[in-house]
């Protein structure tokens, strides 16, 4: 069997995390941390990009290993226009979207250029893999109430479709012949109905959708935010960062992390107990609305993210939505695999790598 050596590069806001595969077995795995002084130095995230993928090159030469040796790169995708899922190659219009950040700026929108920058001088093809831009809602989901108002989709496209892909393989079914319901249950949260291989519902985990998380807010109540937002209390800075930052357990309970809140837990705290149980509440929820979107028909569940470790909070996901039907668990996330895995169906001629124009 052809043995294809793939780089992988997921850059975060404060880490650039990087791994070396061979198919699907990581070789080489590391984490780059990045300080504030070294971040805040740059004005625009894409001013980032040279100093970033100076690290990854150091890193590798570190470890002994030969970037000539490398067959393909793969870079997390970015804040792109949106686009349906697969593995794109990277092209001179996705370049240029990625440095404007046509759809908002982000550390990931860097994914995609460090990768041509490493691949472009070994004559190697370079990649990205299902972006959170990934939009395959049916038309009848972007209707919202009000026509300015049209809903998006942005949510863990890159996991979920990974995890999906791999409960079909576990259910002896092909990915595109199966409904699946995925909740990703990190700091921010995205429940998508995936119909026959597309995601054809999911909230907007970014700003202000479905459940709420760790650091956001989720669905508010519409004209008590409107009223929120008139009273003259807050900027829209801050407002904005109520959605997304500074929501969720943050604005309740004052962190973000599920490890500290079941400390309070423990400790008695009842308040931390029920805020953490409503999250639950929610995810199960809006599970249940996926349920219908699918008509009932539901191969599996699928719970996934950092959370996910959480088997307290995970059972009392399982209290709602059992009845549906089987629930399967995938805690954490591979996105680096997930990258490796998109690249590779490409290089084994399984798919054929997209166009973005």
């Amino acid at each position: 069997m052809t043995k294809f050596k793939i780089l992988t590069i997921n850059p975060g806001s404060t880490s650039t995390k990087i791994a070396v595969f061979e198919n699907e077995t990581s070789i080489f795995e590391k984490t780059l941390r990045h300080s504030s002084d070294e971040i805040n130095q740059y004005e625009k995230i894409y001013d980032q990009y040279s100093f970033r993928k100076k690290l990854i090159v150091d890193a590798l030469e570190e470890n002994k290993i030969d970037i000539k040796s490398i067959d393909a790169v793969v870079g997390r995708g970015g804040f792109l226009k949106p686009i349906e899922s697969g593995t794109y190659k990277i092209g001179e219009k996705m370049l240029e979207d990625l440095k404007v950040g046509v759809s908002g700026e982000h550390a990931s929108n860097l994914g995609g250029i460090i990768a041509n920058e490493i691949a472009k001088p070994i004559s190697k093809p370079s990649f990205i893999v299902d972006p959170v831009v990934v939009d395959e809602l049916d038309d009848i989901a972007r209707v919202s109430g009000v026509p300015e108002l049209e809903r998006k989709s942005f949510f863990h496209a890159l996991n979920q479709k990974a995890v999906a892909r791999l409960a079909a393989q576990e259910l002896n079914k092909k990915y595109e012949e199966g409904n699946f319901i995925v909740a990703h249950i990190g700091g921010g949260v995205s429940v998508g109905a995936h119909k026959r291989g597309r995601v054809v519902e999911v909230n907007n985990a970014l700003n202000g959708d479905g459940p709420f998380s760790p650091e956001r807010s989720g669905g508010l109540p519409v004209w008590d935010l409107v009223k929120l937002c008139s009273s003259g209390k807050y900027s829209l800075d801050e407002i904005k960062k109520r959605i997304n930052g500074k929501g969720g357990l943050v604005a309740y309970l004052g962190t973000n992390d599920g490890r500290e809140v079941g400390k309070m837990m423990k400790e008695g705290n009842k308040k931390a107990e029920l805020i953490y149980k409503a999250m639950a509440y929610q995810i199960a929820k809006y599970i249940g609305s996926c349920t219908c979107v699918l008509k009932g028909e539901v191969d599996a569940i699928i719970l996934t993210g950092g959370i996910a470790y959480d088997q307290k909070f995970i059972e009392w996901i399982k209290e709602y939505i059992s009845f549906i039907g089987k629930v399967i668990v995938y805690p954490g996330e591979e996105e680096l695999k997930a990258l490796a895995q998109g690249a590779l169906r490409v290089l084994k001629g399984e798919e054929k790598a997209k166009e973005y124009k």
